[in-house]
């Protein structure tokens, strides 16, 4: 008994550690939020759902049994979220700023506050548990389910540019920590959706292996661009060093001008006027070795 609630104890701790880290994730993007003054076109309603699903996760665990490792992930979590909400809520565009109010009313003010309502003046004891439960279950399996959406466009497009491979892995991991943590526990509203959480974080990362190579870009000659400016850089005219970036078209340099080697008082002047007379047209190049 001591070694198995030790082992349930372990990997609720690993869970609380690596959906910690995950919850972490978004910290880069929203620097970028507050760094340029602007929400950049970036979406709210992952942060609604992950604030959704942590105040789920908190009101059925403050009537579960032994929770309090579900307890403090989902206050981390409740918090964080409420962070990024109110950073993006600063710096949105004023219908970006409606959208995710309409959003948190929905979710957060409507939605948990009908739940609360009916489980709390309709059920007791183990009942509510179970449909405090039920309800859990149900949600954080239709936010598994979200990723079907990356999984089709990575096997249409053969390419896994839209899907972020150390992301999926970490809430693979993490889903496989709470799977053990609710079988241990005995806790199938813990331990059934997170079945499928790592069912679909294995079939992401077995898609990455497959189609990582068809993501690597092909640098062929055709595709790169031409360059605006071309170096002249001629070693000595008299006694005079040149060194000048000038913006030019390189397909409209003359090849005979690509590379001049000349020696000589007669050979300066002639490129001289060379360099004189192609200026005009956009610029020209001179490479001495």
């Amino acid at each position: 008994m001591a070694v198995h609630f030790s082992l349930m104890f372990l990997f609720g701790l690993l869970g609380n550690a690596i959906s910690c880290m995950v919850c972490l994730a978004p910290l880069p993007t929203f620097y970028q939020i507050w760094k340029k003054k602007t929400s950049q076109g970036f979406q709210s309603i992952p942060y609604v759902i992950g604030l959704f699903s942590a105040m789920l996760w908190l009101f059925y665990a403050l009537f579960a049994k032994d929770a309090m490792l579900l307890i403090t992930i989902n206050v981390f979590t409740f918090f964080m979220q409420t962070f990024y909400i109110a950073l993006y809520l600063f710096y949105a565009t004023s219908k970006d700023r409606r959208t995710t109010l309409k959003l948190l009313s929905f979710f957060n003010v409507v939605g948990f506050g009908a739940i609360c309502s009916f489980t709390l003046a309709f059920t007791h004891g183990v009942v509510r548990v179970q449909v405090l439960g039920w309800i859990c279950m149900v949600f954080s399996l239709c936010v598994f389910v979200a990723p079907l959406a990356i999984v089709r466009k990575v096997i249409k497009t053969k390419s896994v540019e839209f899907m972020p491979i150390s992301l999926s892995f970490f809430l693979t991991l993490s889903a496989v920590m709470w799977f053990m943590y609710g079988f241990l526990k005995k806790d199938p509203y813990v331990a059934v959706p997170n079945i499928l959480g790592f069912s679909f974080g294995i079939v992401q990362m077995v898609l990455y292996l497959v189609y990582r190579k068809s993501s690597t870009p092909n640098n062929s000659a055709d595709d790169l661009p031409l360059k605006k400016e071309v170096v002249i850089d001629m070693a000595k005219l008299g006694d005079q060093q040149i060194n000048q970036v000038v913006p030019v078209d390189p397909a409209a340099v003359p090849p005979e001008l690509l590379i001049i080697n000349v020696a000589g008082e007669e050979e300066e002047n002639r490129r001289k006027e060379q360099l004189n007379k192609h200026m005009n047209k956009g610029g020209m190049v001179f490479n001495d070795s």
